[in-house]
């Protein structure tokens, strides 16, 4: 009969798909596919099978059921099929003892998880549904078992009344109610995060309706001196290219707005950080003129190159920035200054403002999710760039001092240009 070291091994390989789950979409802007329920619960069911051990008299017992149960629920029906023809392939493989008893109780239990997989999304009293749902499938094979061969489960009555149902009420319990949380969370965090990035986008386009609206009065004046100076074709002319150009600005401006807020996209490519630094500091600097801080930009000539997402950089430069001008919402002749500097195969990216700054610790919270130095933000503005940083290979550091200001000191590694630069 199995002992504690082996329950522990099939308890592990059930808690797999949960493992991997906080593992590889810790960092992602995304949810769980039904591949990859498929993959990691198809792996954890291989090798719960694979290292198994003999229960009673021949037969052997593993994490079989649980796992199917919990592809049927967050995988959907067809992961279910799936992972039973899988399931059913393998143990033919593995080949005796009791096939005939194994291929008959799974085909048997599946509808049954069926089922519960559907009455889960209802049910109120989880705790209940985790203990019926354990005792249904803990008696399935036994009663198949019992069918096939009852001598078999007189002698080792204990192991299918006490040992089964405990280890698949604790695997379903344990992988179900965890698995659970941790999606409800990722959940709740994407929607923290689209929230944040529609508030600063509203801010930001409640600076520009400014900004546009300069170039449309402008517009709107000369045209009304074309009409009065229709006999003086010089002055007239001179007047539609002071049009022309205004209007150029306006298309300037909210085009490359349109570039900051399109939605992100998974693909990586080598971007010129010189361009998208000055994209988004034009994009920002009327949010600057309506705070009342001077927006100051430097960076060396040539091409700067870093490996990475140009959406990502943008959104981050764009939190970057707008934390600074906020941070200066009390200050006198505020500035908020962005320097970009190569040196060694790596870029140093500085925002520094003289706004209200901050403590040590408050400095060294900075990144953590839901914490924040505004009153009303949720701190994942910040969040969400420390993590676009370190995908990126680079590091960032902060100083600062209360009523002094602040420097974030961002460091990312160069690339080689290629010819699909941008």
């Amino acid at each position: 009969m199995p002992g504690l070291k082996e329950m522990i091994l099939q308890l592990f390989l059930t808690l797999l798909p949960f493992l991997c789950y906080n593992v590889y979409y810790r960092n992602k802007a995304y949810n769980y596919s039904p591949a990859f329920i498929l993959l990691t619960t198809g792996i954890s069911l291989f090798l719960s099978m694979t290292f198994n051990k003999e229960a009673v008299n021949g037969f052997i017992y593993d994490a079989r059921y649980i796992l199917l149960f919990f592809g049927l629920l967050f995988g959907g029906l067809r992961t279910g099929f799936v992972l039973l023809a899988g399931f059913m392939v393998y143990r033919l493989y593995l080949g005796e003892p009791g096939i005939e008893i194994a291929m008959g109780t799974i085909l048997v239990s599946f509808p049954v998880s069926i089922l519960l997989s559907h009455l889960y999304r209802r049910v109120k009293r989880r705790p209940l549904f985790f203990v019926v749902s354990a005792l249904l499938i803990s008696l399935i094979p036994t009663v198949m078992l019992y069918l096939y061969n009852p001598d078999i489960l007189q002698e080792s009555l204990l192991f299918y009344v006490l040992y089964v149902p405990l280890l698949n009420f604790l695997g379903i319990w344990l992988l179900l109610s965890l698995f659970q949380r941790a999606v409800i969370d990722k959940n709740l965090s994407i929607e923290y995060a689209q929230k944040e990035k529609l508030e600063t986008i509203g801010q930001v386009a409640a600076s520009l309706v400014h900004e546009v609206r300069n170039p449309l009065t402008a517009v709107k004046g000369f045209l009304k001196l074309i009409s009065e100076s229709s006999g003086n074709q010089e002055k007239v002319h001179r007047y539609i290219e002071i049009c022309v150009s205004e209007m150029e600005r306006a298309e300037y401006i909210l085009s490359e707005y349109l570039a900051i807020t399109k939605p992100f996209t998974d693909r990586r490519e080598q971007v010129n950080l010189n361009a998208i630094l000055q994209i988004t500091a034009d994009v920002m600097r009327p949010y600057a003129n309506m705070n009342n801080v001077e927006l100051q930009l430097q960076h060396e000539d040539g091409v700067c190159r870093v490996m990475g997402n140009p959406e990502k950089i943008k959104q981050v430069l764009m939190n970057l920035i707008k934390n600074a001008i906020e941070a200066c919402y009390d200050t006198e002749n505020a500035v908020v200054s962005l320097t970009l500097e190569t040196f060694d195969n790596e870029a140093f990216l500085y925002v520094r403002d003289n706004g209200i700054g901050m403590s040590r610790e408050q400095a060294e919270r900075l990144g953590s999710v839901f914490y924040s130095t505004k009153a009303a933000g949720t701190g994942l503005g910040l969040a969400f760039s420390y993590q676009v940083i370190q995908e990126l290979g680079g590091s960032v550091q902060v100083r600062s001092e209360p009523r002094k200001g602040t420097e974030f000191a961002i460091t990312l590694p160069l690339c080689e240009p290629s010819a699909n630069a941008v």
